[in-house]
């Protein structure tokens, strides 16, 4: 699995963050204009570890190749000795983790929700301005939403200075307002997508799921409030044994109540967190009982409404429904099995969750000759 966290050493009492770069520190003066102040760049590599040098002082980075960090952007601790990799300048899957905190407890979690909170703004949006040209940037939690004053002026500070990113946040969508109008006009919105979960059309269903009363009417509510917001929304259902067999209905609701979203996503599970501890009674073998994931996605696709798989491994999806289910699963936490060695989709297929369990899970799985 790739490492999130490294470790390093570094003269400093502060967390900051820093971009590192591959050239010599030597050839620094011939390429100042390559450089800036969050730059570090690479003096020497040693038995101990690879030293950066710039302005904000020298760091070394421990147990982990420097071409395997070339141009990512961290956030060093120096007082643990860790540094996390905000931004990997090689991957398509960056994500700021803002808050631990969330007010939904949903069953299947995979980030059970904490109840401390440490704003990082001012370091995510250091790191997001250093972030490859045209790059992506995931905003996640916890429930980022639940300190959206700092996050729409974060959003809004970075689109406006680098035209080239795009933004994909996922919230709850329980707490947009009517008085949050002014904030989300000052952002532009054709480079953001808020990836909202809904996963039943039957508000007791989603109620139950997420842990909260109320949410399916409140986030109803404001997905109609959010479409004339214009926001792009991409609508979220994870599949699992309780919402299944009303995933046609979901469908038709969609395609008749909310039309105005850009995606629906249908997700399986993952085995960790909340997920783990319910696995047992909420994973749903799409491999065996794919029909009313079909079905569902044929309805609303018939509507002109895009519908996608995600985290479904190839060989579970039949394949008139393989072009739907791209590679989805983050790069640092995807896996593959023995038998997907001869496989002939292996290098389109998003795999595993490296933590996906080998003793159950899907009953039909097997390489694609």
């Amino acid at each position: 699995m790739i490492p999130l966290r490294i470790k390093v050493e570094a003269n400093a009492d502060q967390p900051f963050v820093v971009r590192l770069r591959s050239f010599e520190a030597g050839a620094c003066e011939q390429r100042t204009e390559e450089l800036n102040p969050f730059d570090a760049a690479l003096g020497r590599v040693g038995p101990e570890g690879a030293d950066y040098v710039g302005q904000g002082g020298p760091i070394r980075i421990l147990g982990i190749d420097p071409s395997k960090v070339d141009g990512d952007v961290l956030l060093v601790n120096p007082r643990r000795g860790t540094a996390d990799r905000l931004i990997r300048s090689s991957s398509q899957h960056n994500t700021f983790l803002v808050t631990e905190r969330c007010d939904q407890v949903c069953l299947m979690c995979s980030q059970p929700p904490k109840k401390h909170h440490v704003d990082l703004f001012p370091h995510f949006e250091a790191a997001a301005l250093l972030a490859p040209e045209g790059a992506t940037i995931g905003i996640s939690g916890g429930e980022p939403t639940l300190f959206k004053a700092r996050l729409f002026e974060f959003l809004g500070r970075v689109l406006d200075a680098r035209p080239d990113l795009s933004f994909h946040v996922l919230t709850n969508g329980q707490h947009i307002e009517e008085d949050d109008r002014g904030a989300m006009s000052r952002i532009d919105q054709g480079r953001v997508v808020w990836g909202i979960p809904l996963y039943s059309c039957d508000p007791t269903v989603h109620d139950q799921i997420v842990g909260k009363e109320g949410a399916h009417a409140q986030l109803l509510k404001n997905l109609a409030l959010m479409c004339r917001l214009g926001a792009q929304v991409e609508l979220r259902t994870v599949l699992m044994r309780p919402n299944a067999d009303g995933l046609p209905r979901l469908a038709r609701f969609i395609a008749s109540t909310v039309p105005f979203i850009q995606t629906w996503a249908i997700m399986q599970m993952e085995n960790i967190g909340f997920g783990r501890m319910n696995w047992k009674t909420l994973f749903y073998d799409s491999s065996a009982g794919f029909d009313v994931v079909g079905r569902s996605i044929d309805l609303v696709r018939s509507r002109g409404i895009d519908a996608w798989l995600y985290n479904f491994p190839l060989c579970t999806v039949p394949e008139p429904y393989r072009h739907l289910a791209p590679a989805t699963i983050s790069d640092w936490k995807r896996a593959y099995r023995e038998e997907c060695d001869t496989c002939s989709l292996k290098a389109p297929c998003g795999g595993f969750f490296e933590w996906h369990p080998a003793s159950h899970g899907y009953s039909n799985l097997g390489a694609i000759q």
